[in-house]
């Protein structure tokens, strides 16, 4: 059973969860939070993959952090899976990296900045893993389909996409939830909503990305009540000290009060379908 198979085939109709910090900085963090998310998550039987970016290629400033070396982090990444048992997520940026990365995760995850990129598109289709999409945030929905199409005409049928807002002027996003159905219609694939990365502000004249954390719940419920299939969110114990992109994560503390009403609402919406 590949990635996508095991977090799309909830019997409940649950939505699936991928979740983690933005990237891995050691492997005691990494092991923490994935193993507070994995028990939240079996818990309420929410399909869940861990995310943990090996290495942050796009960064505002020189002097941000990237990473604590690519291998490290793979293999803290392969050890979050053989210990929990459950699938990983990690972020490419080149073709070249696609085989190296696929030898400890199951998700090779693209960009939204990078979704056109049809080497690399076809380098994650290659290794048989699960690849998922982000929107790229000056695309429209359904252009998501030529995406979706370069992965499955290099013979790879495990793929979904995942919306993370729309640039709206230069230092803010929008969310358009007209984007989870037109996705769906466009692709034909499991569709995802990030709901941390499409509360980003980007940009900012510090070289330092900002965020609106307080509004995840308003994002995440509206993505649930309009049909996402899944919820990709970063999260850290303790935001304020991620070394990435902390501004816009959700605190551990408040992951599972959280997903316990996504799954309220998930019932309701699945009872009015």
């Amino acid at each position: 059973m590949n990635a996508l198979d095991f977090l799309t085939g909830s019997a409940e109709r649950n939505f699936f969860l991928l979740a983690g910090p933005c990237v891995i900085e050691g492997e005691e963090m990494a092991l923490d939070i994935a193993g507070e998310l994995t028990e939240i998550a079996s818990s309420l039987n929410i399909p869940f993959a861990f995310k943990g970016s090996y290495r942050k290629a796009n960064r505002s400033r020189l002097d941000s952090f990237t990473g604590i070396g690519d291998e490290k982090a793979l293999r803290i990444l392969g050890k979050v899976r053989d210990t929990f048992h459950i699938p990983v997520v990690t972020d490419i940026h080149e073709a070249h990296e696609a085989e190296m990365a696929a030898e400890y995760v199951d998700i090779l995850q693209i960009p939204a900045f990078l979704c056109r990129q049809t080497g690399l598109l076809v380098a994650a289709a290659a290794t048989g893993k699960t690849v998922n999409i982000k929107k790229g945030q000056f695309l429209a929905p359904d252009s998501m389909a030529h995406a979706v199409r370069k992965v499955r005409e290099s013979g790879n049928l495990s793929v979904c996409v995942t919306d993370r807002g729309t640039m709206f002027g230069y230092q803010d996003l929008i969310v358009d939830f007209r984007s989870i159905p037109e996705m769906h219609e466009a692709c034909r694939c499991p569709v995802i909503m990030d709901i941390t990365h499409s509360l980003q502000q980007p940009n900012q004249s510090a070289g330092v990305t900002g965020g609106r954390p307080e509004m995840i719940s308003t994002i995440a419920k509206a993505a649930i009540a309009v049909g996402a299939d899944g919820i990709f969110m970063e999260t850290h114990r303790d935001p304020a000290k991620a070394k990435s992109d902390g501004a816009n994560m959700l605190p551990l503390d408040k992951v599972k009060h959280l997903l316990e009403n996504l799954v309220i609402l998930r019932e309701a919406v699945n009872a009015m379908s």
